[in-house]
């Protein structure tokens, strides 16, 4: 057991009474690593942090704020799960060519960090303070940042206390990150990844518009309606939620059939209702594909829906192709 002169010397850093510190403590009453006054741009400090790293010290709240750490290797060989870098503070530091395989850096900091050509491969950085980072030639195949930005977090929490000014800087800044991730996971070729980020983008694009503009409710519909080109499963499922919809209308409003008007009656035994949804069901079909056979006629009121829904179903038809296709060539 440590005497009490060895405890007060140790480092002072702990977290949720979880995660602490046993390294010799400065003057601050901080370690070497977790000290924010101290630059690590030593030639040493990237073995000395490696050494650190592998026989288990506290990298939990690690500053490395302007550090030298370029090749650094923080690689959890033959373990599942890699260094727990989270709530490091790594601004500006240098990890260009770094090997940082699996690492987790939740709820960090590598604003502005230069991650050229280093690895990231299945890194956890959710929460993690992205803005600025240098990614040219990085390796992100399977990293994980997240479904919310811890931008985006802030901003919505200044929306709700009236702090609109704050709120489109912090989406001005997710937006910045993710057109940073799409394009490094254009340039490696992971395109369902950049298919994420670019719809991510358009959407924090449309959070800096006025609520009730027609720009954001075109941008709203556009990500409902196909999720801005990259969801062509959101094309098929309006697709036949609008044959549906426009089935029960005819079923309501009448067709006509061998010169007869067929339509919902309560008169009409239940088999014969059923009967006459599924012929609704068949018309919605032929009309939204533009097909029309002929056989079924709308009248009145049925006519207005069959226009909307034949002028509906072409367009539809012809964006479902355009968005399968740009997904496939990917």
């Amino acid at each position: 057991m440590p005497t009490d002169s060895q405890t007060t010397n140790l480092c002072r850093y702990h977290e949720n009474n979880q995660y602490t510190c046993r390294e010799p403590a400065g003057d601050s009453g901080l370690c070497y690593w977790h000290d924010p006054k101290i630059i690590k741009n030593n030639p040493e400090d990237i073995q000395n942090l490696e050494a650190f790293a592998r026989k288990g010290g506290q990298l939990r709240g690690i500053s490395l704020n302007h550090a030298k750490l370029a090749n650094i290797d923080l690689v959890r060989h033959q373990q599942k799960a890699g260094f727990d870098m989270s709530n490091a503070e790594l601004y500006r530091a240098d990890l260009s060519g770094a090997h940082l395989f699996n690492i987790k850096l939740e709820n960090a900091s590598l604003m502005k960090a230069d991650l050229r050509d280093a690895t990231v491969h299945c890194g956890n950085l959710q929460g993690c303070n992205l803005l600025g980072v240098k990614w040219l030639g990085a390796k992100i195949e399977n990293m994980h940042v997240g479904n919310t930005l811890c931008q985006e977090r802030l901003a919505y929490e200044a929306r709700k206390i009236g702090d609109n000014d704050r709120a489109m800087d912090y989406l001005e800044q997710a937006e910045e990150i993710y057109r940073d991730l799409r394009k490094a996971a254009d340039r490696e070729g992971l395109f369902a990844m950049s298919g994420q980020y670019i719809r991510k983008e358009l959407t924090m694009r449309r959070y800096q518009m006025p609520r009730y503009c027609l720009k954001r409710i075109i941008s709203k519909a556009i990500d409902l309606f196909c999720g801005y080109g990259e969801a062509p499963l959101r094309v098929v499922g309006f697709s036949l939620i609008l044959i549906l919809v426009c089935a029960v209308l005819y079923f309501f409003a009448g067709l006509q059939y061998g010169g007869q008007l067929q339509g919902f009656s309560l008169s009409q035994d239940f088999a014969t209702n059923i009967m006459l949804f599924l012929n609704c069901i068949y018309y919605s079909v032929v009309t939204f594909t533009t097909l029309g056979y002929g056989d079924f006629t709308p009248v009145g009121f049925s006519r207005a829906i069959a226009a909307f829904e034949a002028f509906t179903g072409s367009f539809t038809i012809a964006l479902f192709v355009v968005v399968f296709v740009k997904k496939m060539t990917r």
